[in-house]
C-alpha cells in the first residue's frame, strides 16, 4: 500500500478490526519511510449480477425486491422477519455461489419456492401463483394435489 504523503511502497498495519457494517475491513497503517499513519478500508469486491426476465431485459439483482415478492407471499402467516431475512441471504449465497454474470429471474423463483415451501405451504402457494402466473383455479388444484402427494 503506497503512503499518501511520501509515496514510498512499504508501510505497516498497526490495527485492523471490521467496519461497523461488517462489509469491510478498516486498517491504521504507518508509512515506514516517513512513519505517518493512515487508514485504508478492505473490502471483497463482488461480482454484479444481472436478472435476465423473461421479457429478455436485464436487470441487476436485487436483495430488496427478492425479500419484498417473499414478505408478500408471508403475509399474515406466522413466520418472523428474521426467518425470510436468512432465507434471502441463503438464495443470495446460492446465487452468488453459481459465479455467473447472469440469472434468469425463473432461477430465482425456483430457488425461493423450494425455500417457501419448506417453511410454509400457505406461503408457498401464494407464491407460485404469482410466479407461475396461474390462470384459473384448476391449476391451483394441481398444485395443492402436487402438495398433499409429498406429504404422504
Amino acid at each position: 500500500m503506497k503512503c499518501p504523503f511520501c509515496g514510498y511502497a512499504m508501510s505497516k498495519v498497526l490495527n485492523s478490526r471490521p467496519t461497523e457494517d461488517n462489509k469491510s475491513i478498516r486498517r491504521r497503517r504507518q508509512c515506514e519511510r516517513c512513519e505517518r499513519r493512515f487508514t485504508t478500508y478492505e473490502k471483497i469486491e463482488c461480482m454484479p449480477i444481472m436478472v435476465i426476465k423473461t421479457n429478455q431485459t436485464r436487470e441487476p439483482f436485487d436483495r430488496d425486491k427478492l425479500l419484498k415478492g417473499i414478505l408478500r407471499s408471508c403475509n399474515k402467516r406466522p413466520i418472523h422477519l428474521e426467518q425470510l431475512e436468512a432465507i434471502v441471504g441463503e438464495i443470495e449465497n446460492q446465487i452468488y455461489a453459481y459465479e455467473r454474470k447472469e440469472i434468469t429471474s425463473a432461477e430465482i423463483g425456483e430457488i425461493a419456492m423450494a425455500y417457501l415451501k419448506q417453511l410454509d405451504e400457505v406461503a408457498y402457494i401464494r407464491f407460485a401463483s404469482v410466479y407461475k402466473k396461474f390462470n384459473d383455479i384448476d391449476e391451483f388444484i394441481v398444485e395443492l394435489e402436487n402438495i398433499k402427494k409429498r406429504k404422504k
